[in-house]
């Protein structure tokens, strides 16, 4: 099967996400500047719902994303910045792909196939996102495109042996997909000549509220995990599989985010408390499945997440600290929150361990990531 063909396979598994036959659309595009000698562009796409998602091809950077509350009032659902210097400077990955492997791998080391590796250390002792330039950073070919479901966004980037000293070279291929009916799709599939680990993560910061709303601790949110991943104090797992039951990361029925959110309260400037861990989710770990449902009881406001990836990474915004965004506003800690599916952190150093999944992409294999985020409002 050639690309193309494996891409119209996936996108059918994962709705409809029909590929073939996309024609160029009339959406809006504008420029934010220049990065490694190229322009950078935003790309806007509009819905029949009248929903609006803006994303550059600098980091697949979804920027802004206006989505109705219970009355049709669009609100701007995601953490951002108004400049590309901010997004290139201050940018805690708000709104961007990451990889080639998102969160942490311990101390940057790991072995594949006999061969010793060393990355960046660029979180305390442990890689993590990528590098120092990770997919984030790097500026996307971009192609938009227009089908039944909607309006899209095709990019693609290659990623050549060595870069951010990953072996291999590895082509990417994201679309972003806004259906009619409120969806936002993200589909990634990835190919490499050569053995290398992957885990490539869209990392938006939400705020169903608006991203000027103030705070995300009374979001009520559920996870279908029964299980999550407990770290050491630099957030690497330990490899244990606990249960969530009777402890703050039991998110089975809806709660705040806030309720039991003071039990995880760090221990100084490099652990400012609050969630930032990976949960097991329910059910086969690579079948299309509910993940997670979050709604602001405010605006009545509710985006549930369903992907094809063993794990997702919580992340309640504990590293804010009221640097502004966009509009100049202020994001405090807890400003925002993350979702991320994924593969479970550190995954590449656990190859073979029970119940952990792999994280190895190899030649004529692909790597294929498919993350639904459906909007509502009640």
């Amino acid at each position: 099967m050639n690309h193309a063909s494996t891409l119209r396979a996936i996108a059918i598994i994962a709705g409809a996400l029909c590929l073939t036959a996309c024609a160029k659309p009339k959406n809006t595009v504008e420029s934010l500047g220049t990065a490694d000698g190229r322009e950078i562009t935003i790309y806007t796409l509009k819905n029949r719902s009248g929903s609006i998602a803006k994303i550059s091809n600098y980091g697949g950077i979804v920027t802004e994303l206006w989505i109705p509350d219970r009355n049709g009032e669009l609100a701007d659902v995601v953490l951002g910045f108004d400049t590309l210097e901010e997004y290139k400077e201050k940018s805690p990955y708000f709104g961007a792909m990451v990889g080639r492997v998102a969160n942490r791998i311990a101390g940057g080391k790991f072995t594949l196939d006999g061969e010793a590796y060393q990355l960046a250390t660029n979180n305390g002792p442990n890689h993590l996102h990528g590098g120092g330039k990770g997919f984030d950073k790097v500026v996307w070919d971009a192609t938009p495109f227009k089908i039944a479901q909607g309006p899209g966004l095709r990019l693609t980037y290659h990623s050549p042996d060595g870069e951010e000293d990953y072996p291999g070279a590895m082509d990417i291929t994201v679309e972003y997909l806004l259906t009619h009916d409120n969806e936002l799709r993200v589909v990634t599939e990835a190919t490499a000549d050569a053995p290398t680990p992957v885990n490539i993560v869209h990392h938006s910061y939400w705020n169903l509220a608006g991203h000027d709303s103030g705070l995300i601790l009374d979001h009520e949110l559920t996870i279908a995990a029964d299980r999550y991943t407990p770290t050491d104090s630099t957030l690497i797992p330990t490899g244990v599989l606990a249960p969530v039951e009777e402890t703050p990361f039991d998110f089975t029925s809806p709660k705040p985010i806030g309720q039991d959110i003071d039990q995880l309260p760090g221990d100084g400037a490099d652990d400012p408390g609050g969630y930032d861990v990976n949960f097991v989710v329910n059910g086969a770990p690579t079948r299309q499945r509910f993940v997670a449902r979050v709604q602001d009881p405010a605006s009545g406001r509710i985006m549930e997440i369903f992907a094809n990836q063993p794990g997702v990474q919580f992340y309640s915004g504990n590293f804010l600290d009221g640097t502004p965004g966009k509009g100049r506003t202020p994001y405090p800690k807890h400003a925002g929150f993350c979702l991320e599916t994924q593969t479970f952190p550190d995954a590449i150093n656990r190859q073979g361990q029970p119940g952990w999944p792999t994280a190895v992409l190899r030649p004529g294999g692909t790597y294929r990531h498919i993350m639904i985020h459906r909007f509502t409002a009640e």
